[in-house]
């Protein structure tokens, strides 16, 4: 199943997901005879298949490589439900500067489709250079960004914000146990 092409096991997922959700309401019991319970649908999705793109820096500001695929396409994937941006993407995180909420080795998923708030959780793309790190963003005046780790043993780091390609927002973790 993991070599076939992404949107041929898509369809064979979302299909799968579909006959699970007859059977499931094949085995639901009609309420008091009415016919209630038999109308109710549960409501399974399979999801969409996040690309893991790459790693980001909880720390200092790294180099980023998304490893010259094309949107879309990695070498893994998650299964995100409720996810519906089609350039949705996820990193695997490394370092301890969001600490305690996010460990190094979770895998976080970024939605470029979702509104970036003061205070979110983002991943940070710069200008130059090819630079990406994960931190809390807050939007200063004077067209400043400020970097806020989680981790207490980080200072904060203001940059221009003409000094910044992208901000995407964190919506998933998925946390290593």
């Amino acid at each position: 199943m993991e070599r076939l092409p992404t949107d041929v096991r898509e369809k064979v997922e979302t299909t799968e997901a579909e006959n699970e959700k007859w059977r499931q309401l094949n085995k639901s019991p009609k309420k008091n005879g009415s016919q209630e319970a038999a109308d109710k649908k549960p409501s399974l999705s399979p999801g969409r298949l996040v690309p893991i793109i790459n790693k980001v820096a909880a720390g200092y500001p790294t180099d980023f490589n998304d490893l010259d695929y094309p949107v879309g396409v990695a070498d893994d994937y998650i299964r995100c439900p409720d996810v519906h941006d089609p350039n949705a993407f996820a990193v695997r995180v490394v370092g301890d500067s969001m600490e305690p909420k996010f460990r190094e080795g979770d895998i976080i998923v970024f939605s470029p489709a979702t509104e970036v708030r003061n205070g979110d959780d983002c991943f940070v793309r710069f200008t130059s250079p090819h630079e990406t790190t994960f931190k809390r963003v807050f939007f200063e005046p004077n067209n400043t960004v400020r970097l806020q780790p989680r981790n207490d043993k980080y200072p904060p780091v203001m940059v221009e914000g003409k000094k910044i390609n992208g901000i995407y927002r964190a919506i998933i973790r998925h946390e290593t146990l």
